[in-house]
């Protein structure tokens, strides 16, 4: 299907990501080609829905991601996230519209990235918090199994608020998909306390990623 929005955003995104940031993508192989994607990623820059958003395009895939509805304020912004069927995210209301809509896509075979901790991590190493559930019911609801993505090194690019942003030229950005999680044995749960469970395996294979690729970031840059 013809997205003249998306076509227009990666065109003038990608080429620049490409040659500012020295780029390590690992798993693409992870990444499956066609059909229903659901991804976790973990959420420690503001500029992660790039670094995630270019390595799945990189896969040959259309992310669509979750993102907070105050994006959608942005007169600029505004054109480009409807344009490329991004999903806004009302926090704080409980409102179920997110996830069903998350699920429609999926089903349409679409690639949705969900960030299952809400917000940016307030850990001071940078490791996931606690996820709300979310990523679990949308996972069970849909019958897909979700594919752990790890970015590191955008934190030294666009930090937290407050500390020092570094955007010195070929900064690495590593990024990992891990193996598919399978949570189908949680479709037939009807306690809600599944959803717990499900999200916090999951959030155990991002923070493994995210272990993983800390201690291997070069140390110049650390």
């Amino acid at each position: 299907m013809a997205e003249p929005w998306y076509a227009l955003t990666v065109g003038v995104l990608r080429p620049s990501l490409a040659l500012y940031f020295n780029w390590r993508f690992e798993g693409l192989e992870q990444v499956p080609r066609t059909g229903p994607l659901l991804v976790a990623a973990n959420h420690i820059s503001e500029l992660d829905p790039l670094a995630h958003g270019y390595f799945l395009v990189k896969a040959g895939r259309r992310p669509r991601f979750l993102g907070k509805s105050e994006l959608w304020r942005n007169a600029l912004l505004r054109p480009m996230l409807r344009g490329t069927r991004q999903i806004p995210v009302h926090r704080g209301t409980g409102e179920a519209t997110p996830v069903e809509t998350a699920v429609e896509r999926l089903r349409r075979g679409e690639c949705v990235v969900v960030y299952p901790e809400a917000t940016l991590t307030k850990n001071p190493d940078y490791s996931p918090m606690r996820a709300k559930t979310g990523i679990a019911r949308v996972a069970i609801e849909a019958s897909v199994p979700v594919l752990p993505v790890a970015a590191w090194g955008t934190h030294k690019v666009l930090p937290r608020h407050g500390e020092q942003r570094n955007l010195a030229w070929a900064r690495p950005i590593m990024v990992k998909a891990g193996p598919p999680l399978d949570l189908s044995r949680y479709e037939d749960d009807e306690d809600r306390g599944a959803y717990r469970e499900a999200t916090d395996e999951v959030m155990a294979e991002l923070s493994g990623l995210v272990s993983d690729l800390r201690a291997r970031y070069p140390k110049r840059w650390a």
